[in-house]
């Protein structure tokens, strides 16, 4: 990508620095475009100081760290607003006022990449969607690029697209919200499920449905927009959009013989096809030991993706065969005397938690679990730890203290001991919850599972910061 000169001596404010990467890629993009760039975020320089460290040869940021200041924003040529800002913001205010525009390096990065864009989102199993596409398509395309909310700038990213290459986004709730007044859509829509989840961030579901719709308002005729079929909320999607729609999902609930389109589906004995093609695209045999369970759903996603660029079975398997799951989904980290501990730190939400705790049905699980509320329900996490947990251990924080309550009333109906279930209580340390709960194993327990259905920032830096000590504190065992 040659250099946009529209940004060189230009005054450009990074609102949000963070540690994802993010930040630091849209610092990097603009500096190396020539702007004057200030990064500002209200943490302390200690907390930013890997992010710090990664930007300090650039001679053209300058860094505002543990406030925001009145004149970053009021004299500023751009702000570049970090997805977790929220848009509230009185700094934010401050920038209209005096008619500086903001954007976000997704919307940046939009404007300038000049090649297909396939945009995948949902309240789980983004990650491992976009993994999985990734890995087919580029069994058949020299630059695949994937970016978004992976820990990858989509900034950074552009300088290595060309108009042949594809690049695969994934993208939050927040993201999507943040692209609302901007009329792009990518060419390959993918909504994989809705549940509740970010209200702390959204006003209310509702809005937080109206977010996800983001991803397909101006695709056109020529676009595709890819829907999960067992989901009952994206049903009604079909119905707004302009480009043609697949569904994937189980063969009993797909569109056959009413002008809607199938896209990947899986008959009941687990094989999975692909619309009216008779060939079997998988076995269950071919994908039930790295993708079963909830994962089958971002599988028949990635697939009917494949099939849309005419990736042929037999590259769509060997991908399949071959595939890891990204870190922190129910991934295993160490096997001892039996026991395996499983690492699920991306279940930051009550239904991500308890799809991780049915993996293991009918296994002696030894859950720890809570943390920080998002202004969600915990009734039906309460329900499935009663029913399918034997023992459990919460870190501290708010959404710890709800699952209690809900916990109190079911241990009451169900006649079960709250005090044999829960085996400690507002643990500080995940080195802490690990060891409460190797102490406490018995002859036929099998499972440790994090698996917190929760936000992570009251004790960690983010959920892989939690998933990092987690895998820490097992193998130093």
């Amino acid at each position: 990508m040659k250099k946009n000169r529209e940004f060189k001596n230009k005054k450009i404010t990074i609102m949000g620095l963070g540690l994802h990467g993010g930040g630091v890629g849209s610092a990097k993009f603009f500096a190396e475009e020539g702007a004057k760039v200030t990064v500002t975020d209200i943490k302390s320089e200690d907390r930013l100081l890997l992010s710090i460290k990664l930007l300090k040869k650039y001679k053209n940021i300058s860094f505002v760290v543990g406030q925001h200041r009145t004149e970053d924003f009021a004299s500023a040529d751009l702000i570049i607003k970090n997805p977790a800002v929220n848009p509230s913001s009185k700094y934010l205010e401050i920038a209209r006022q005096n008619k500086v525009p903001i954007k976000t390096d997704i919307e940046v990065f939009l404007e300038s990449c000049p090649c297909e864009v396939i945009g995948v989102t949902g309240t789980k199993g983004k990650s491992t969607t976009v993994a999985l596409i990734k890995k087919i398509l580029a069994k058949e395309f020299d630059r695949v690029i994937l970016a978004g909310n992976v820990r990858v700038s989509a900034l950074e990213q552009l300088k290595k697209i060309t108009k042949k290459s594809i690049c695969i986004l994934e993208l939050s709730s927040a993201q999507l919200e943040d692209l609302a007044l901007f009329k792009k859509s990518p060419h390959v829509s993918v909504v994989l499920n809705i549940l509740p989840d970010h209200l702390n961030r959204h006003k209310n579901f509702q809005a937080y449905i109206e977010a996800k719709k983001i991803i397909f308002a101006h695709q056109k005729r020529k676009d595709f927009l890819i829907l999960n079929q067992d989901d009952q909320i994206l049903k009604s999607f079909s119905e707004r959009a302009r480009a043609k729609v697949l569904f994937f999902g189980t063969e009993k609930t797909l569109f056959f013989g009413t002008g809607k389109s199938s896209g990947a589906y899986r008959k009941k004995g687990g094989a999975i096809y692909f619309s009216n093609e008779k060939q079997v695209v998988l076995k269950k045999s071919d994908y039930s030991e790295n993708l079963g369970g909830h994962n089958v759903s971002n599988l028949l996603a990635a697939v009917t993706v494949a099939k849309l660029y005419k990736i042929d079975n037999s590259t769509i398997r060997s991908v399949v065969g071959a595939f890891k799951k990204p870190e922190g989904r129910i991934e295993l980290i160490k096997t001892k005397k039996g026991v395996k501990y499983y690492n699920d730190t991306t279940a930051t939400m009550p239904d991500a938690a308890i799809c991780g705790i049915k993996s293991f049905k009918g296994k002696n699980i030894t859950l720890i679990a809570g943390g920080e509320d998002k202004g969600l329900d915990y009734a039906l996490m309460a329900d499935e730890i009663i029913l399918n947990v034997k023992r459990l251990i919460l870190f501290d924080g708010t959404a710890s203290e709800k699952l209690i309550k809900e916990l109190i009333i079911r241990a009451k109906t169900k006649k079960k001991s709250l005090k044999k279930l829960l085996i400690g209580k507002s643990v500080g340390t995940v080195t802490d919850a690990v060891k409460i709960a190797t102490e406490h194993l018995e002859a036929k327990d099998n499972i440790v599972l994090l698996s917190p259905g929760a936000a992570s920032f009251n004790m960690f830096e983010n959920e892989f910061d939690r998933g990092n000590q987690f895998n820490k504190a097992v193998l130093g065992l």
